[in-house]
């Protein structure tokens, strides 16, 4: 990876780690487990002598222990650098050391530019999912989860929310354990040998999960963390719509419903 260094100083920056997401989700890749919300750096602006500015964006920086704040103040764009401890902001460009381009000036030239990714669903086994909905529903969402992720937790309920309003849209759970969730993996085990929904969601309102059986493989476990990679698939909670189009994070029953409903049909 090449270097990159800021010019504006101020390079002591107190970083702590945290279990939580800055798309509202657990990711393995420890630079996105952590999370400042438009809120929050609108507070930040505020302290600093900036009420009227917007927060357009956030997402993290090249460089780690930061996010990058595109804001727009007084009608004109700016970037601000918050350090995860957000008791710390940095201003000024950052530049590339072998390269010499500003990375700054690129972020608010794509800063527009959307994001989207689609996976090949057909190659996705269900056999093995439990389903939250009717299976006779034509709209299918595979749901990659982990029973120790407080987002998919949230989701979950929101997801049944949908399942008790239509009878049109169903969800596929796939567990598949993040490495930092040291129990994750066979509470994933013992609720998959039961095939029961029932477990999982009761995991997810804090019932204690049995320990699995003597004889219960992790054959299933261990197939959809393989899975999860091969579809380049890092954190949970991650969504499939029925297109295939790719949805990371958090969604209320509202947005999820409209996502659904906007990708039921094959991209052309």
């Amino acid at each position: 990876m090449k270097k990159l260094f800021v010019l504006a100083g101020l390079m002591s920056i107190l970083l702590y780690a945290s279990g939580v997401s800055a798309f509202g989700g657990c990711e393995e890749n420890c630079q996105k487990c952590h999370s400042l919300e438009k809120q929050e750096a609108r507070q930040i602006l505020t302290k600093m002598n900036m009420p009227d500015a917007k927060v357009m964006n956030i997402r993290m920086s090249p460089v780690g222990g930061l996010w990058e704040v595109t804001i727009e103040n007084e009608g004109k764009p700016g970037i601000m650098y918050v350090g995860f401890s957000k008791k710390h902001v940095i201003g000024g460009a950052i530049y590339e050391v072998d390269t010499a381009e500003n990375k700054t000036r690129e972020t608010l030239s794509e800063l527009n530019k959307p994001e989207e990714r689609y996976v090949e669903t057909g190659g996705i086994p269900l056999d093995n999912a439990l389903l939250l909905g009717k299976k006779s529903a034509p709209h299918k969402v595979i749901v990659f989860t982990d029973p120790d992720c407080p987002f998919c937790g949230k989701l979950h309920g929101e997801m049944k929310k949908i399942t008790s309003e239509r009878k049109d849209i169903a969800f596929y759970m796939m567990l598949m354990p993040l490495k930092f969730h040291p129990d994750a993996h066979w509470k994933s085990r013992s609720i998959l040998c039961n095939k029961s929904l029932e477990l999982l969601e009761g995991n997810f309102e804090k019932k204690p999960v049995p320990r699995p059986a003597p004889d219960c493989g992790t054959g299933v476990v261990d197939e959809n963390i393989k899975l999860g990679g091969e579809l380049d698939i890092t954190g949970t909670p991650t969504l499939i719509m029925p297109d295939g189009f790719v949805v990371v994070g958090l969604k209320d029953a509202e947005a999820l419903t409209k996502l659904v409903l906007e990708h039921k049909e094959k991209k052309k």
